[in-house]
């Protein structure tokens, strides 16, 4: 039988609890806490001296790694980029957490994926500020079957109106006659429970920053490429660059703490010539759509060359197939031959692979994937036989559960 307690009593409880969550600000996550996730892939594998290893540590305890970093948060699950999803990767185990970096109107540097993403990743369509947007909202034409439409870029508004948003899972339904049912479409694997209307905050790069610093883990922003024309307003690519790093140098954190990333060369170049301390560990990111797309062995030795120390593809280009089983991809073996280190992007974001919807990120290893837990497989080969410094996760749990079994740091 249900107890029941005085109205009045439940309220006041409510009303302690939530003054004193108001009260306790973010702080360094020393109780790590994966959830039932690692401990599922594990169960799930075949029996095999790996699944023995990993069983070996299940009780823990875990600790926080930077070989887990926080993709976008924990955008498997919490809107990306916000600050419950940060938080989430960080009480996870991440010990490296990444905020995309890109440009408003009045050009402060705000935290999206991409500059033209607000009309999936917020709830911006739902406010007035719709009427701003690059692209309004154009419903689906079944007549035609062309699909709905919008753009809104950070960059359409101010950074006291980007405040004013929301997060949301990054989604749409192209088949949405409103701009309310356009902004659904959220993937059935992942989950809209922590899209309300109290949750989703957003956050200037600045604001990261002082977050990360409470919650004690490393940085990796990225350097996003702009919607706008560059120079925007007299604002250049290469101040734009300046500006990202200059807000770690105001916070006064280590350039060992921050690993800059850009898909643009130029940018990591910038950085390696004109804030060397930051450029020692920049991080290139390789935007290969299929292997016929990445780079030889003679174009990894010339970013050696030009001072790239770190390169990121997409897992794809680091895993094939060898007697059945996965293995270190030619890519893999040349870059480091080439002298480089090497981090993978992104696990826990391809959808239920047991399904055979490894897709685009397995894309070289599909047929061998056969059920979820070859997750594990797949970060175990990355770990042993391809050396990665570390791997992004929309579910950084998983990683760091791996990380810990095999004492990495």
């Amino acid at each position: 039988m249900r107890h029941r307690f005085p109205q009045r009593l439940v309220a006041a409880s409510l009303m302690a609890c939530s003054l004193s969550a108001l009260a306790q600000s973010p702080q360094a996550i020393t109780n790590i806490q994966l959830g039932p996730r690692p401990f599922f892939l594990v169960a799930e594998m075949a029996d095999s001296p790996l699944k023995a290893r990993l069983q070996s540590c299940a009780n823990g305890p875990f600790r926080k790694t930077d070989f887990s970093i926080g993709h976008r948060g924990a955008a498997m699950m919490f809107p990306e980029h916000t600050k419950e999803s940060y938080e989430a990767a960080a009480r996870m185990g991440a010990g490296i957490v990444e905020c995309d970096v890109t440009f408003t109107k009045d050009k402060e540097l705000v935290c999206r994926h991409a500059q033209n993403d607000l009309h999936t990743t917020t709830n911006i369509l739902a406010t007035p500020l719709a009427a701003k947007c690059t692209q309004p909202f154009t419903p689906f034409d079944a007549e035609k079957n062309t699909p709905a439409t919008a753009e809104c870029r950070a960059s359409d508004i101010t950074l006291a109106e980007f405040k004013t948003l929301r997060g949301k899972m990054d989604a749409f339904n192209p088949k949405a006659t409103t701009a309310q049912e356009f902004m659904g479409g959220t993937a059935n694997w992942r989950t809209d429970l922590y899209s309300g209307p109290t949750s989703g905050t957003l956050m200037t790069h600045r604001e990261s920053i002082a977050l990360f610093k409470k919650l004690g883990v490393k940085m990796t922003p990225e350097l996003k490429s702009a919607s706008v024309a560059m120079p925007f307003d007299g604002f250049s690519q290469a101040n734009y660059a300046q500006k990202m790093v200059d807000e770690y140098k105001a916070a006064k954190v280590p350039a060992s703490q921050v690993f800059a990333q850009s898909f643009d060369k130029n940018d990591v170049l910038y950085w390696v010539k004109n804030e060397p301390a930051f450029g020692k560990q920049a991080v290139f990111l390789d935007d290969a759509e299929k292997v016929a797309d990445l780079p030889s062995l003679e174009e990894l030795k010339r970013y050696k060359q030009d001072g790239i120390q770190i390169v990121a593809p997409p897992i794809f280009a680091l895993l094939d197939v060898k007697d059945g089983k996965l293995a270190a991809s030619a890519y893999a073996k040349n870059a480091k031959q080439a002298g480089l280190g090497i981090i993978a992007w992104s696990l826990e974001r391809s959808g239920v692979l047991a399904t055979g919807k490894g897709g685009w990120y397995y894309q070289t290893v599909n047929q061998a994937i056969q059920r979820e837990s070859d997750t594990l497989l797949a970060v175990d080969v990355l770990a042993r036989d391809v050396g990665v410094r570390g791997i992004f996760s929309d579910w950084p749990a998983t990683v760091t559960y791996y990380a810990n079994c095999m004492g990495l740091k």
